[in-house]
């Protein structure tokens, strides 16, 4: 804006100027002039100064306008901006703070650099915020979930354990060296269902019940994959259920017999008490006969 001023300044100045050299040039051919032609040449250089003033200040008043416009479409990008950061949930320096996360994030997974569970992590916490939403970070959002399924799993080979006193699958797939996670036993399970690796004599090949291993068994531990950690986790929700319904109705079953047994051992009671009752009642009688039958005799001896 300043170099626009300028450069009517100096417009007006060349104008000014070239006005100026003509009138010299003027005077040098005609050395003399009347008052008149004097006063005509000042009016028309007057007319063209106002001229020039007027597009000065008109100028002036344009670019106070577009300054204006300028500063109000500032403002309006900059409430745009808010109402966007505000429709996921965040401001313009938490978008500042998503940036650096989401570009560490980019490169670690785009370079592969470093191990793939802690890349994994990064992408949680991106794919968990909202502001990946937004065009910025949409489109390399995606192309970042692509190349992280493209990198694919660690390459981890089979393993053995050899079971120990005490062990069961529960507790070994919670073994920090094995899974780290109880809920993976139906992995071993199924891995050594049909054939464990070794066994001593007489001790089962096979692990037909998952709660029953015996010592000195060595159990195939496969690596785990994304699909078989699925697997397992089904398969362990629906064994607990299956277990627990099992249960509810042993307890059932249980509370049954109870019932039947506090029953009969109500009745025996009964019984007895009813049986010492008759008892007495006949002791009574008996003695009540007795008495009757004294009491003649003693009347008798009186007599």
């Amino acid at each position: 804006m300043k170099f626009h001023k300028l450069l009517i300044a100096m417009l007006v100045l060349s104008l000014t100027l070239g006005a100026k050299i003509s009138v010299f040039a003027q005077d040098e051919e005609k050395p003399e002039m009347t008052e008149e032609e004097w006063q005509k040449q000042m009016d028309e250089y007057t007319a063209k100064k106002n001229e020039l003033t007027g597009k000065l200040d008109q100028l002036t008043k344009d670019v106070d306008a577009l300054k204006k416009t300028n500063s109000d479409k500032d403002a309006a990008v900059t409430k745009a901006e808010e109402d966007l950061y505000a429709s996921v949930g965040s401001t313009k320096s938490g978008v500042a703070d998503f940036r650096k996360k989401f570009e560490a994030t980019e490169k670690t997974i785009n370079s592969k650099n470093g191990k793939k569970e802690d890349a994994e992590k990064m992408f949680a916490e991106i794919e968990a915020s909202k502001i990946k939403c937004l065009p910025e970070f949409y489109d390399r959002y995606k192309k970042m979930k692509a190349n992280l399924e493209a990198w694919g799993p660690e390459v981890k080979k089979e393993s053995g354990y050899t079971v120990v006193k005490g062990d069961c699958l529960y507790k070994i797939a919670g073994k920090k060296e094995i899974y780290n996670n109880v809920k993976m036993w139906p992995v071993l399970w199924d891995a050594n269902e049909k054939g464990v690796v070794n066994a001593p004599p007489k001790v089962s090949k096979t692990i037909k019940n998952p709660n029953l291993i015996y010592p000195g068994q060595v159990l195939r531990v496969p690596a785990l994959t994304k699909d078989l950690e699925k697997k397992a986790l089904e398969k362990s929700k629906k064994y607990r259920y299956t277990r627990k319904k099992k249960m509810n109705k042993e307890e059932a079953t249980d509370k049954k017999k109870d019932e039947k047994k506090d029953v009969k051992k109500d009745e025996k009671k009964d019984v007895k008490k009813d049986t010492k009752k008759d008892v007495k009642k006949d002791e009574k009688k008996d003695v009540k006969k007795d008495v009757k039958k004294e009491e003649p005799k003693k009347d008798e001896k009186k007599k």
